[in-house]
Parts: C-alpha cells; structure tokens; sequence
C-alpha cells in the first residue's frame, strides 16, 4: 500500500492546536505565529530533504512504501521525544541606561571644575564646582532646587534636603523628625555645615544658596558634558543618566499583543553571551515613525511606521559593564508547554491531501507515514516541533541526512 505526498511550498496549513496541549493563556495570536513559522521552516526544510525542486523550483512529489526496496541505506533518523518546548521570538534592541536628566546651573559663577563622560556622581558628591571650588553637591529629590534654603524656611524641598543629610549621615534623625521634616531648622543648618566641610568648603555657612545643590532621583553617570571651564555656571552643565542598565525596543505596533509585563526573555549581548532578563514595562501608545522595514514583525517584516515601546530589565545587571547604546538581540518565550510529544522539523512532510506526515522507521528498514497534528509550539532554539498523532516516545522519524 502506498501514500502520495508533496514536499514543497504548496503544502496545505497544519492544524492550529492539539488536544489537551494549550499556549499561553490570552495569546491566540502567539499560536498563529507559531504554525506560520512551522509552515515555513517545514517547507525548506522538507524541500532540502527530497530535493523537491526540480528544473525551474516546481514542487516535486514521492511516494512512501510500507515496506523500503531490500538493500536500500537505512534512513538517517531521530527518536521521538516527550518534553517541554518553548517558542521564542527574535527581537532587535538597544542596551544601554534609564534615564536621562539634562543638569542646569541655577546659580552665578564661574565653572571651576567638571567631571567626565562616563563617571558615575552619587548623592553627597560634588556634581562640578565653582569659583574658588565651591562644590555643587549632587542629593536625591523629585523637586528642583529653585530658592536659596535657609533656617525657618519650610516645604517639599526643605524636607528632601532633610531625608537626605540624614540618609549620608550628617544629621539626625531623631532630631530633624521632632522639629519637623519640612522645617529648615537648626539641625538642618548644622547638617549642611557637616556635608559641606566633607566636601572641602572652609567656614560653610550653615545656608544653602541658590544653585549649590542639584536634586536628581539618584546617582546619576555623566554622558556628555556641555559646559566647559571658564564658563558660566548659569545654564546647561551636563547630560546624565542613571546607572542601570535598561533595554530597550522598538516593538512594531502590531505585535503589542504579544509581549506582556512579566514575560521571561534571553538577551544577547554583542560579544554573544547571553543574559536572561524579564520585560518590564510595556508602552500603550504607538509613536509613528519614519517608515522603513519593519524588522521585528514575526511574520517576516512588514512596512508598519508606527512602534511601542519596550523596557526589558536585566537580572544581572554586572554583564554589561559599561556597554551604552549597544546593539543586542532579546528573545521573548511567546508560548510553551510541558510534556509534549516532539519531533524535529525536519521530519514533518507535507501531503498531497493535506496537513502533514512523519516516516517512521521500523525493523528491517521498514518505513511507515503516520498522519500528525502540528503546532502550536515551534521550538526554534532545539529545531523541535510539537505533535499530535499515533507515535510513542523512542520511535525513530526520518529526517534529512547531514
């Protein structure tokens, strides 16, 4: 007895699921995806197996017998296998650092002193200096220093100054807490002197002026200076990130569905190792862009002008060292299962009557089709491919020869 099949482009669409093997939940188009790219990987791979291009590419057809013609080589082959399988999607990315905050001199004077690009300024360090070095000392803060501080002021930004002297140690907190947090009192006054002298300044004055502090959310790295000595320190100082690494995506609109807060992700650095990390966050309005091809589009690239946005936070930061602005390759788990029956990709064949096929080789070179559901999940990473049909663990599938 004998089955006709095609191995080829023509071949007809696997089935979209399997019984009792389901994706991720919310994530039906995740699945689409998957068999569209079984659909493509079977055809080359099917094609490279038989030759079934002929003169001219036209798809070629075979005929698969019960029993194979005595003395034929045996087969090259690949056991069937029960595993969990995951399918990732391939997405460009840029590595570097969150934030970005633009440092302006608020006070008078002439800059002495600047950092580098590149050198990391923590709470309680001086920022750049001025005239004679008096420093203009980086804190932590939400509201900009916008007055000169001194005893008896009050507010948010009093209270800012207040948690910080106290987080660097220069005041107490059992003190500043019963004058009040908000309240520039004499405390307050006495921390300042202390910060101050640390950081050089003879006979400080116990008040702030006008631009000798910056209140940034954190410790923040120097990109790119913009002032220069000699200058004023009135104005634009300096550009600074914060010192996290982040990665970043330019997810094609269309895809939004398919990338959620949470979702496990391998990121591939320029030099080729790979780091895991966990996306993050996740935009919701589409930015129009230029146009051009759009790349991460996971059936293939697409024309779409328009991105959303993606964060992806690395769990361990220390693996891109310094690196900013770096080109890198995240690839996001879009669906999984546990225990699925598998087999290479390269097994699958298309029929003539539709949907697909895998020859199983028994004793005495005997082969056999067996009918499979194919999909959802493509293991592209292992080559592998989840299937439903009549075979068991350990059955040895054709697949092409090396």
């Amino acid at each position: 007895m004998s089955e006709t099949f095609s191995r080829g482009r023509d071949a007809t669409r696997p089935a979209d699921s399997q019984a009792g093997l389901t994706p991720r939940s919310g994530r039906g188009r995740r699945a689409a995806a998957g068999a569209a790219a079984v659909m493509v990987a079977v055809g080359g791979a099917a094609a490279w197996r038989a030759g079934v291009f002929g003169q001219g590419g036209s798809p070629a057809t075979a005929t698969a017998t019960a029993t194979a013609t005595a003395g034929t080589a045996p087969p090259a082959t690949q056991a069937v296998t029960r595993q969990d399988l995951s399918a990732t999607t391939p997405l460009t990315a840029t590595l570097g650092y969150a934030g970005s905050y633009t440092v302006t001199g608020r006070g008078s004077g002439t800059l002495t002193w600047l950092p580098s690009a590149g050198q990391v300024i923590s709470q309680g360090q001086a920022l750049y200096r001025v005239d004679n070095g008096s420093p203009v000392v980086l804190l932590s803060g939400s509201v900009p220093d916008w007055r000169p501080m001194s005893t008896g002021d009050t507010g948010a930004d009093v209270s800012q100054l207040n948690h910080d002297l106290v987080r660097l140690g220069y005041a107490d907190s059992a003190d500043i807490g019963a004058l009040g947090w908000d309240y520039y009192s004499w405390e307050t006054s006495f921390g300042v002197q202390r910060m101050e002298e640390h950081l050089g300044v003879a006979s400080p004055p116990g008040s702030l002026t006008l631009g000798s502090v910056v209140f940034e959310p954190g410790a923040l790295r120097v990109s790119q200076v913009t002032g220069s000595l000699g200058g004023q320190a009135g104005g634009p100082v300096l550009d600074g990130t914060s010192t996290s690494h982040v990665v970043t995506i330019s997810l094609d609109a269309a895809q939004q569905a398919e990338v959620t807060a949470g979702d496990k992700v391998t990121v591939t650095l320029p030099d080729g190792m790979t780091t895991p990390g966990t996306v993050s966050w996740v935009g919701r309005v589409a930015t129009a862009s230029s146009g051009g091809s759009g790349g991460n589009s996971v059936n293939g690239g697409s024309d779409a002008a328009a991105t959303i946005p993606v964060t992806v936070t690395l769990t361990h930061t220390a693996v891109a060292g310094s690196l900013d602005q770096a080109p890198v390759t995240v690839n996001i788990t879009t669906g999984s299962v546990q225990n699925a029956l598998a087999v290479p990709v390269g097994a699958l064949l298309a029929q003539a009557s539709g949907g697909y096929a895998v020859e199983v080789a028994g004793a005495d070179n005997t082969r056999h089709l067996v009918p499979v559901q194919v999909g959802p999940v493509f293991d592209d990473a292992d080559g592998l491919v989840q299937v439903a049909g009549a075979l068991t663990p350990g059955q040895l599938v054709v697949v092409p020869a090396a």
